[in-house]
């Protein structure tokens, strides 16, 4: 069947990648048409939003034009090529990942004239699949926290409440493809910075195997947890934007290739684990939750109740390898201390706790680290499990600059809940994916988290997949 396009320049901002790659090639909308729709939302919504921090409209265009005469040309003559689903759809960049001569700030001070001579390898990897860069997307300063609100670019900004953080440090990626303003993004996760904005957002957001998606190129944070994922508003449209960046098995399936209904023959098992990450989470969130695990019930899932080891130590883990790898970065590159004062507040205080922390103290938590990798694996294979089941966050979108938030009478910090569910999957270095599991009673969205064994994204992918169908058709953001 021929697919229609969208009635309004609205329902086009917000289809699917998938639903734009078959118009392009029914020739029934345009890549330059496309981009330009989706520039003049960014020039109407990114003053709200804070979303990009530099929008490359006329390399987007000229890119977009490349696209139009590749696809548009007669098949079989000279000209004509089809790069696959991402030819020609405008997408976006984290603003901590090298492109050849447009700045790349990490949301920095110190990086703000900073223009890269070479691109990242993943940026390297989408143009060559036809990708189309709208621009750089705004995130916490070095990718160092949660909130992005970014004391030198200003604040990234919920879509779904203007007063609310998007969550970090990818923040600007997703409050990107939750607004419409890009089709996905590719954001950083080193403690959970692809899925809390974008379970904070109501969007996608998978971060890989560590390892599997190359970071050459990326300014980084922590080497040993650092991984680079995609955010966008489907599964399928997370699982094409990974297709080209991720360095897979020989043989192994491709994430691209995923099918709507490739997890209707298989009935899948996911652990719920007994401990840690159902012991501090907001009623509302913990409500959703429960909905959620009864929706993979009603589908076939087979649930089953784990124990992972270590859990609880794992913020301190994962804490002691960061802080101390990310100050070190920044002293070899000349930065810290002789600038410090360039440094937003909260950055240059953690850079400075990764100074106090001891050489068999790090040496200790990469031990912990080890034996995390091995019974989080003994684990699964014991239970006979193929993924594990657990809130994203424990938390709804904070206020921009709410420091603390109450949980059953007990006052939390707000940066210590966005990661606590999170950094299991960093240290494990196993794939993790965050998918919307419906609205609080207050409007804000919140995420539903599977975890799966390294190497298993396509597994992954398709339990995601069999929850996002039992979902109502997402909800556009309405932007005041």
């Amino acid at each position: 069947m021929t697919p229609a396009r969208p009635s309004t320049d609205t329902d086009l901002a917000f289809a699917t990648i998938e639903e734009i790659a078959r118009l392009f090639r029914k020739r029934k909308l345009s890549p330059v048409e496309l981009t330009k729709l989706i520039l003049t939302r960014i020039d109407q919504l990114n003053p709200k939003l804070n979303a990009y921090i530099t929008v490359t409209a006329d390399q987007a265009l000229t890119q977009a034009k490349k696209a139009e005469a590749e696809l548009f040309s007669p098949r079989g003559r000279k000209g004509y090529r089809d790069r696959g689903p991402l030819h020609g759809i405008p997408i976006s960049l984290k603003d901590n990942i090298y492109t050849k001569d447009i700045r790349t700030t990490a949301g920095s001070k110190i990086l703000q004239d900073f223009i890269p001579k070479e691109d990242a390898a993943v940026v390297a990897q989408l143009k060559n699949a036809g990708a189309v860069i709208l621009g750089k997307t705004n995130m916490h300063e070095f990718a160092y926290g949660v909130t992005s609100n970014n004391p030198h670019y200003g604040p990234v900004h919920n879509p779904w409440d203007l007063s609310r953080i998007p969550g970090g440090s990818s923040g600007g990626s997703a409050a990107a493809v939750a607004a419409g303003l890009c089709y996905g993004s590719i954001g950083t996760d080193t403690g959970g910075s692809v899925r809390i904005p974008a379970a904070l957002c109501g969007i996608v957001g998978l971060k890989p195997t560590l390892g599997c998606v190359s970071v050459e190129g990326i300014i980084p944070l922590s080497p040993k947890l650092d991984c680079v994922g995609p955010l966008a508003r489907t599964v399928h449209d997370a699982a094409l934007l990974l297709g080209p960046i991720l360095q897979r098995p020989k043989g192994g399936p491709s994430p691209a290739r995923l099918k709507r209904s490739s997890s209707k023959s298989r009935k899948f098992t996911l652990g719920i684990p007994k401990e840690f990450f159902l012991d501090v989470v907001a009623q509302d969130v913990r409500a959703l939750f429960d909905e959620a695990v009864r929706s993979l019930k009603k589908q076939d899932a087979r649930l089953k109740e784990i124990s992972i080891p270590l859990l609880n130590e794992t913020e301190e883990a994962g804490n002691q390898i960061a802080w101390p790898e990310a100050t070190l970065y920044h002293q070899q590159s000349g930065w810290f201390p002789k600038q410090a004062a360039d440094y937003g507040a909260d950055v240059s205080a953690r850079l400075e706790m990764g100074t106090k922390v001891a050489a068999t103290t790090y040496l200790s938590a990469l031990e912990l680290r080890e034996k995390f990798i091995q019974q989080f694996h003994q684990t699964l294979r014991a239970a006979e499990v193929d993924a594990v089941a657990v809130p994203t966050t424990p938390i709804t979108a904070p206020l921009i600059n709410q420091e603390t938030i109450r949980i059953a009478d007990k006052d939390h910090p707000t940066r210590a809940l966005l990661l606590r569910a999170n950094r299991p999957a960093n240290l494990a270095g196993v794939p993790a994916i965050s998918i919307p599991c419906g609205f609080t009673p207050a409007g804000l969205p919140a995420g539903l988290q599977l975890i799966a064994a390294a190497s298993d994204e396509h597994l992954l992918l398709q339990i995601a997949q069999t929850f996002e169908r039992t979902q109502p058709k997402p909800r556009c953001p309405e932007i005041p």
